[in-house]
């Protein structure tokens, strides 16, 4: 019989010295548009702190006036003393803002997106979702008793297929605002269509359209024209936090109340927290001068990256990916980047799918022109 130490000695061994092998390394500060290590400081073109919020004067100090008031944490879960002014206020601020009648708070995306598919489906409903669907949205759909179907990737004829069979139980249709590896948007307005014609519910994670895209940034689905019977936004992004929301109607919000297991045992966030959320929406709602100069950084580097050696993703998002495809090639380039104090991160599989290894560039409100003239310098210089 193997024990514990020799079946994870194995697994390590494995997977050390290959170009999937995971490391950490710790930041002394970061923002938006500067990343500051023990090695010095870098451009930073991997953060998803998209409107530079993070460092916001207001939010800090309405954290810190939140835990003036509160603390620095909440005392429990929601359900038994976690459940604050604080966070009944952002709640409440959330849904009006995006035109629902009810929001939930999170811990995560992640805890949102498997709190909500583990309370809600059953052994004969099924869940369709876009393939390239973010590991959290597949992780709780393969753990549901539900049956899992793909559909290609932004591929409404694909859905439509799926939808046409026959099923006895409920039908989700599950995909993203924006896809954080392509950086390519979903065809919402004709998946919504879709899934409503066959009876079924829409569950759309915008983590990287919300704040960034729409009248007072309400996102994806509001520029579109589409309202999923579940959203979930996410504030590690745009909002420069951390935590999540389900917007939803009054019924669904009582029943997550009732089963959503990951909101019922998990500490809530800290009030001082949903404090500076409070304030992060209030900038994001009057952030079009951000989201102007987000758009600005956007179409520069795309413009300015077309005599590039290499043909950049169609996304106008503030992803931007560049397929290498090797791994090694692609951790090569990323090291060469970071040789010239521009901090690119490779993404490998299983991250994204196989010979697929690509350099994630992500725009920030906070870079300027001469921030992405370095990075542009950097990849013309690379070798590639």
């Amino acid at each position: 019989m193997m024990n514990w130490s020799d079946s994870i000695s194995r697994r390590l061994a494995e997977r050390r010295g290959t170009s999937l092998w995971r490391s950490r390394q710790v930041h002394l500060g970061s923002c938006g548009q500067l990343l500051d290590t023990s090695d010095g400081q870098y451009l930073n073109f991997s953060s998803n702190d998209y409107l530079g919020l993070s460092q916001n004067p207001q939010i800090i100090a309405a954290w810190q006036q939140g835990a003036e008031r509160y603390g620095v944490g909440s005392g429990g879960s929601g359900h038994v003393t976690g459940y604050t002014a604080a966070h009944h206020m952002l709640e409440q601020q959330l849904a009006e803002w995006l035109g629902y009648p009810r929001a939930l708070l999170f811990i995560s995306g992640y805890a949102a997106n498997q709190g909500v598919i583990a309370a809600l489906m059953e052994k004969e409903d099924r869940i369709i979702a876009d393939r390239l669907s973010h590991a959290s949205l597949m992780e709780a759909a393969m753990q549901s008793p539900a049956q899992l179907r793909r559909f290609l990737h932004n591929n409404p004829d694909s859905l439509k297929q799926h939808l046409a069979k026959e099923c006895t139980g409920k039908t989700l249709v599950v995909t993203e605002g924006i896809f954080s590896m392509d950086g390519d948007s979903a065809p919402l307005d004709v998946i919504a269509q879709q899934t409503q014609s066959a009876g079924g519910w829409l569950m759309v994670d915008d983590a990287h359209g919300i704040g960034i895209r729409g009248d007072e940034g309400r996102g994806s689905c509001w520029l579109q024209d589409v309202k999923p019977e579940l959203l979930i936004v996410t504030f590690g992004k745009a909002f420069g936090l951390s935590g999540a929301a389900v917007l939803c109607d009054e019924q669904t919000a009582e029943y997550l109340i009732q089963y959503a297991r990951h909101l019922i045992y998990s500490t809530s966030m800290p009030p001082a927290q949903a404090v500076a959320l409070s304030e992060a929406v209030r900038q994001i709602r009057a952030g079009d001068e951000l989201r102007h100069r987000l758009q600005n950084n956007i179409r520069y580097f795309r413009r300015e990256a077309q005599n590039l050696p290499f043909s950049l993703v169609d996304s106008e998002t503030v992803i931007q990916p560049v397929i290498i495809g090797d791994n090694e090639r692609c951790i090569a380039l990323s090291h060469l980047l970071m040789q010239q104090k521009v901090w690119v991160k490779a993404i490998l599989p299983p991250t994204v799918p196989p010979n697929s290894a690509r350099l994630r560039i992500t725009l920030t409100a906070n870079h300027t022109r001469q921030d992405i003239d370095v990075l542009l310098e950097a990849l013309r210089g690379s070798g590639y």
